[in-house]
């Protein structure tokens, strides 16, 4: 009920909006170039404005379609298409495993088939490695759809399943999806042929494993969505109602019927999708949109792959709207063609945010006015629009989106998509298909000429805030300060976009997993029962209660049961810190084993844990501010190896008059005690039987003094010194940790008490 209050407000006050726009802000009688300027403006405004109406229609009320329970043995063949073309067989392997490892009642009814555009021999041995069907063909005609058609005439089964090379699906995908198809069998059998309802196809969400461009360049991988779970999820979703579903080219069951009926996947395209799907629903077929993300793929890694692929996707579906003719199709739905005008018109935001980024500079900086209005005209009417259509975009997607996050990615995107979008309106199109290349990048990406679109319009922006403050204080009349606002809102996204060019150093090879799962690691012969914290690829993160020694070049087994699957790998320690009471180990994995599929299972048959919603939304200047102070920091690398245990305990020097000594800390390696000039060696006694033999390395700050520890080996290696001495730590690092915090606490109270007295003190003299 909320979210329909949220919406009908924000469409009284567009409307009001709109309508004194158009009556009373037109500049005539300031020239022809304002006057064009202004009605461009209002223009795009306004479609802008029908884009998100039509938008917000479909979310207002959006429809909850339950799996249905259906019977197992309904469960009909499927066909498994994974395109490629020139991927590498490391990323393919894992989509491959993916699939496989999906459930279904019968798995023999699941025909998977590797669907090599590129004829490598390569691939056509990995397809033979992992079981499962390979076709190519001898040409490329086509493109995508022209090999996902070869594949269409190379297999029978009545549903297919089309992924991307990168998209690895969960082992539930099936069973999430198939359902569906079910249940509208059942549903059509006794029903006369024009009565039945037809799905033609089922589009889950394109979910992705690691942070797109914008999350990881803007270090926002934590506080906001992947930029496309907007549309995937939210959007896709709304439109089920309208019939007017997008099919994405990857995580989708289609109905061979229905391809059948319309002759094969649209092959004059470079978004064969796109136009696939609209030739689906004009066929009479009904398209479904789920929001439940079901396979994960990797997300573009670099600038220029990133525009190639907004670039393909913009061209793409302009040139197949005009090709569909969309707006005179008798077979669509007015519904229908509003929906599919919406994704069409979404793609002309560079024209927009270029009208949105000039205007204000055209009136600050060079005194031309688009629009007559003043202050009290502006809280009145723009005021109250801009509020509801945060509120109502927040509430509508659940808070996935925010118009300022919409306006720093169409700002960060508009110069690169301005002129091919220009070129395929006038039907300079784009013919040939372009593969977006996906592959994990490491180090820092520099392409700092990307700037220089944004650099000239900051300057120019800097320009027009100067000019507008002077005019304010000149004329002592607060008009400008509209466009002033206007133009700091820009500067804001321009800075942001700079930012985001200048990147961030990629350091990990693969991303990290948070994942609690009980394992058991064989430390020195003793096995040792550990949590994990997260996993990847490539490692682990794993917690114990106690701070194990484990050599650096030890290799150390693993044991993992997930989902009652047994799971053997062999690990090496890369390094150890405390976390609150316990002790976290990285290990990078050194041999599988047999277990490379299982492991791969473990990572990536879940939901990624990058976030769903904005989580936090902070200000304008905060986002600048983190950006920069991330950038200027230093990163910082955990590189201790051994478990750093803090004691504060008083250990005995053995000798002819045993001495006590203080023990600060302690990691196996070696100890720091609180002595000034200590013996070039000595022997300490921690408790009982249980002796440290130590000999002098340097001098630390203060009276401290580090010496290494030479017999830890022997200690380890007896089971019931070892056993001790671990309790020994794990106790003594508590006390100490707390006796720690209270002396902290202790000495934070004295000095504020020290400054209290002292401010006193300055009181009375000035008193006297």
């Amino acid at each position: 009920m909320k979210i329909k209050i949220c919406f009908w407000i924000n469409t009284f006050f567009s409307i009001l909006y709109l309508v004194w726009r158009i009556f009373f802000t037109i500049p005539f009688g300031c020239g022809w170039l304002s006057v064009m300027c202004g009605v461009i403006l209002l223009v795009l405004e306004a479609l802008g404005m029908v884009e998100a109406f039509v938008h917000f229609m479909n979310m207002h009320s959006v429809s909850d379609y339950k799996v249905p329970d259906v019977p197992k043995e309904r469960f009909p063949h499927i066909d498994v298409y994974i395109s490629t073309y020139s991927e590498e067989p490391e990323l393919l392997y894992k989509t491959i495993n993916g699939c496989k490892n999906m459930e279904y009642p019968d798995k023999s009814k699941v025909h998977i088939y590797l669907c090599d555009d590129n004829r490598r021999p390569e691939m056509e041995e990995l397809a033979k490695k992992m079981g499962v069907n390979y076709l190519k063909r001898a040409d490329n005609k086509g493109a995508k759809a022209g090999n996902l058609n070869h594949a269409l005439a190379h297999s029978t089964s009545p549903y297919v399943l089309t992924f991307d090379a990168d998209m690895i699906p969960q082992k539930r995908f099936l069973m999430q999806l198939v359902p569906y198809l079910v249940d509208a069998e059942m549903k059509n059998e006794n029903k006369k042929e024009e009565d039945k309802i037809k799905i033609g196809f089922i589009q889950s969400p394109q979910n992705f494993y690691n942070p797109d461009l914008f999350q990881f360049n803007l270090f926002s991988e934590d506080r906001i969505p992947n930029e496309q779970d907007y549309f995937y999820k939210d959007i896709q979703a709304a439109r089920t109602k309208s019939n007017s579903v997008i099919y994405g080219g990857s995580n989708t069951i289609i109905s061979r019927e229905a391809l059948e009926a319309i002759g094969g996947f649209f092959t004059d395209a470079i978004t064969e999708d796109f136009a696939t799907g609209i030739l689906i629903q004009r066929a009479g077929f009904v398209c479904l949109g789920t929001s439940d993300p079901l396979a994960s793929g990797l997300s573009p890694t670099d600038i220029p792959n990133l525009i190639q692929q907004r670039i393909r996707w913009g061209r793409g579906v302009i040139a197949t709207g005009r090709k569909m003719h969309i707006y005179t199709a008798k077979d669509l739905s007015l519904s229908q063609k509003l929906n599919y005008w919406a994704s069409i018109w979404y793609w002309y935001s560079p024209v927009k945010r270029l009208v949105y980024m000039v205007s204000p500079i055209l009136y600050a900086a060079f005194g031309f006015t688009i629009f007559k209005c003043t202050l009290p005209q502006v809280l009145a009417f723009w005021l109250p629009m801009y509020l509801t259509s945060n509120l109502a975009l927040s509430q509508l997607s659940g808070n996935v989106r925010s118009n300022k996050w919409t306006g720093i990615y169409e700002t960060i995107m508009f110069p690169y998509m301005l002129l091919p979008i220009t070129l395929e309106t006038f039907g300079i199109t784009l013919k040939k298909f372009k593969v977006t290349q996906k592959s994990q990048m490491s180090g820092k990406q520099h392409y700092e000429l990307y700037m220089i679109p944004f650099l000239i319009l900051i300057a120019l922006s800097a320009l027009g805030i100067i000019r507008c403050i002077a005019v304010i204080f000149d004329s002592s009349s607060f008009g400008p300060a509209v466009v002033l606002f206007w133009m700091i809102m820009n500067l804001y996204y321009m800075v942001m976009a700079v930012l985001f060019i200048d990147g961030r150093a990629a350091y990990r090879k693969s991303e990290r997993i948070p994942l609690e799962m009980p394992c058991t690691f064989t430390i020195n012969g003793i096995e040792r029962q550990g949590v994990t914290v997260d996993v990847s690829e490539e490692g682990l993160a794993v917690q114990f209660d106690k701070p194990y020694f484990i050599d650096e070049e030890a290799e150390v087994p693993v044991a993992l049961n997930w989902e009652n699957c047994d799971t053997n790998i062999v690990t090496k320690l890369v390094y150890v810190k405390r976390h609150h009471e316990q002790w976290r180990y990285a290990m990078v994995i050194t041999n599988y084993k047999d277990s490379y599929n299982e492991w791969l299972n473990i990572v990536y048959n879940r939901i990624p844990p990058l976030p769903s919603e904005i989580i936090k939304d902070s200000g304008s200047y905060d986002d600048i501010m983190l950006n920069t102070n991330k950038r200027l920091d230093p990163p910082s690398f955990q590189k201790r190896i051994y478990p750093r245990v803090l004691l504060n305990y008083d250990g005995t020097i053995v000798g002819e008059e045993e001495t006590k000594v203080h023990i600060k800390n302690f990691n196996y390696a070696c100890i720091n005690l609180a002595i000034s000039n200590g013996p070039k060696k000595m022997v300490i006694r921690l408790f009982d039987d249980v002796t440290l033999s130590c000999s002098f390395v340097f001098k630390s700050r203060g009276k401290n003094c580090i010496y290494r520890i030479e017999n830890m080996q022997d200690i380890i290696e007896d089971k019931e010194k070892y056993a001790k001495l671990l309790d020994f730590l794990v106790v003594n690092n508590k006390k100490a940790r707390g006796e720690d915090k209270l002396e902290k606490t202790e000495k934070r109270r004295r000095e504020k008490e020290e400054e209290r007295r002292r401010l006193i003190v300055f009181d009375e003299l000035d008193c006297v």
